[in-house]
C-alpha cells in the first residue's frame, strides 16, 4: 500500500499566461506558492476476492471491471498512461474541497502518478511528475488547464515559473529571508466564498478571449517579476497594491471570472483594510486570497464574518510518498 501527499497552491501573479495557447506565441510566467493543505492518495493492488476488478473512491465510489469503465478522468487516464493492467484500489482524501481554485485537480493527478510509480517500485523526479501530469490533463483528459498547477504540486515551495515555447519551462525557487517569509505569511488571509464551479469551463471562455486581451495578459506577465522584486525588498505595501491591480485586470478577461457576490466580498475586504487580493484559480467561486496588514485583519474579519476563514502556512516539499508498505503479492 502507498500513500502520497501532494500540496495545494495559491497563485499570486501570472495566472492565465501559463496556458499553452498563450505562451506558445507570447511569454508566460507565474509567481505562486504551495500551502500546507493537501491531497492524499492511497493506492494498492486490489486482492482478487471481489466481483469488481478495481475500486476508486473519491466523492463517488466506483466499482469497475475495466480501466475504460472508470468515470474519473484523471484516474482512468493515469492508469492507461502507466499501462497498469492489474486491479487496483484508489482512495482520495483532501484537506479542502475540490473545484475551489487551489489546483486540487492537478494535485490529484500528480499525487496519483507519484503513488503508482511507488507501487511499481520506481521513483519519479519532480520534473517528470510535472511534465507527465501536464500531458495527462491536457492531452489525454483534454482539460482546459494551464501548466502551473502541476509544476507547483510536484515541486512545492515559492516559485517563479517561466513558460517558453511549446513545452519548455523553467522553475526558479524564490528564496526569501525567514523574516520576509513570516511577514508575507502574516499578511495573507484565505476565505472560502461558499461555492465553486468547474474551472475548465471558465478557463475555456478565458482562453477564447485571450486574442482580444493581449495588453492585459502582457501586463499580468510583467507583474510576476515586479511582485518578486517587491518580496525580495520586503515591500509588502506595493505587493498588496499589485495584487489589487492584477485582480482588476483578471476580471476583464471573462465575464465568468467574477460575479456580484464575489465583487461584494472583495469590496467589504477593501473596506476593512485589505490592500488587495484575488479569487484563486480560473474564477467563478471557491477561495479568495486577501492581502491585509496584520493591524487591519480584525476589521476584515468583522466585514467577512459570515465567511469561513481558513488558516494555512507555506510548505516547500511538494508531492511526497508518506507511507510505503510492500505489496501482499496479489497482482
Amino acid at each position: 500500500m502507498i500513500i502520497s501527499r501532494t500540496p495545494f497552491r495559491v497563485s499570486f501573479f501570472g495566472g492565465g499566461t501559463d496556458y499553452p495557447k498563450w505562451f506558445k506565441e507570447h511569454k508566460g510566467a507565474v509567481l505562486a506558492t504551495t500551502i500546507n493543505k493537501y491531497c492524499y492518495i492511497t493506492c494498492r493492488y486490489l486482492p482478487p476476492f471481489f466481483d469488481h476488478k478495481s475500486r476508486i473512491i473519491y466523492s463517488k465510489m466506483e466499482h469497475v471491471q475495466k480501466v475504460d469503465d472508470i468515470q474519473h478522468p484523471a484516474a482512468r487516464e493515469v492508469l492507461k498512461f502507466l499501462k497498469i493492467k492489474q486491479g487496483v484500489e484508489i482512495h482520495h482524501d483532501g484537506d479542502l474541497p475540490a473545484r475551489t481554485g487551489l489546483g486540487s485537480s492537478s494535485a490529484f493527478t500528480v499525487g496519483l502518478l507519484n503513488a503508482f510509480y511507488a507501487l511499481k517500485g520506481q521513483m519519479s523526479t519532480k520534473e517528470k511528475l510535472a511534465r507527465e501530469a501536464i500531458y495527462v490533463e491536457q492531452t489525454m483528459c483534454k482539460e482546459n488547464v494551464g501548466c502551473q498547477d502541476q509544476i507547483l504540486a510536484s515541486y512545492g515551495g515559492l516559485n517563479l515559473v517561466e513558460f517558453k515555447g511549446d513545452d519548455d519551462h523553467e522553475v526558479r525557487e524564490v528564496t526569501l529571508h525567514k523574516d520576509i517569509t513570516h511577514n508575507l505569511q502574516s499578511h495573507l488571509m484565505l476565505y472560502f466564498t461558499g461555492f465553486s464551479r468547474f474551472a475548465s469551463e471558465i478557463a475555456l471562455h478565458q482562453i477564447q478571449n485571450m486574442g482580444n486581451r493581449t495588453a492585459e495578459m502582457e501586463r499580468m506577465y510583467e507583474m510576476v517579476f515586479a511582485g518578486s522584486e517587491y518580496l525580495q525588498a520586503n515591500d509588502m505595501k506595493n505587493f498588496g497594491k499589485l495584487l489589487d491591480e492584477s485582480w482588476k485586470i483578471k476580471r476583464t478577461l471573462s465575464d465568468k471570472i467574477s460575479s456580484s457576490h464575489i465583487d461584494q466580498i472583495y469590496a467589504k475586504a477593501k473596506k476593512g483594510g485589505a490592500l488587495g487580493g484575488k479569487l484563486l484559480g480560473a474564477g467563478g467561486g471557491g477561495f479568495m486570497l486577501l492581502f491585509v496588514p496584520p493591524s487591519k485583519q480584525k476589521a476584515v474579519k468583522e466585514e467577512l464574518k459570515k465567511l469561513l476563514l481558513v488558516p494555512f502556512k507555506f510548505e516547500s516539499l511538494g508531492s511526497r510518498i508518506i507511507f510505503y508498505q510492500e505489496e501482499n503479492g496479489y497482482k
